[in-house]
């Protein structure tokens, strides 16, 4: 129980910190991306913030034996750049900036009852089921 509550705690955290910072807002976002145009550099203080918590975050939560709620940390092995990694990170910018929304602050919007964001959201999850269509199918038999 004390697993889903704090799951729960850091949800809302998290998405509360989305709407503060105006990152639910998908006009916000695309001027941000749109440096020769309008752009609204507040987002970057945003994401530079982000950075620093999370980077403090791993420095005193890896000098831990092991997380509260889990027998071991899942912590990213691979340390090299590969054509998935890139494609992906290709895909899901050039989504970033057409739909103004990525995945946190999509399912944040929807909560709140922003409506503009269902296509986005519809379009993120058959992505993810085309993704495990095609890796599966890509997989060769055992």
């Amino acid at each position: 129980m004390i697993r889903i509550v704090s799951s729960l705690f850091a949800g809302l955290v998290f998405g509360l910190g989305l709407v503060i910072s105006g990152m639910i807002n998908p006009a916000k976002v695309q001027n941000f991306l749109d440096v020769a145009g309008t752009w609204d550099p507040s987002l970057a203080l945003v994401m530079g913030a982000a950075l620093v918590v999370a980077g403090v975050g791993y420095r005193l939560v890896l000098r831990r034996e092991r997380p509260l709620f889990e027998a071991s940390f899942q912590v990213p092995t691979l340390r090299t750049l590969d054509a998935s990694l890139l494609g992906g990170a290709a895909i899901f910018g050039f989504g970033w900036g057409v739909g103004g929304f990525c995945p946190g602050p999509a399912i944040t919007a929807a909560a709140l009852g922003q409506t503009d964001v269902y296509l986005f959201l519809a379009a993120m999850f058959a992505g993810i089921a085309g993704y495990r269509w095609l890796a599966v199918s890509a997989t060769p038999p055992r």
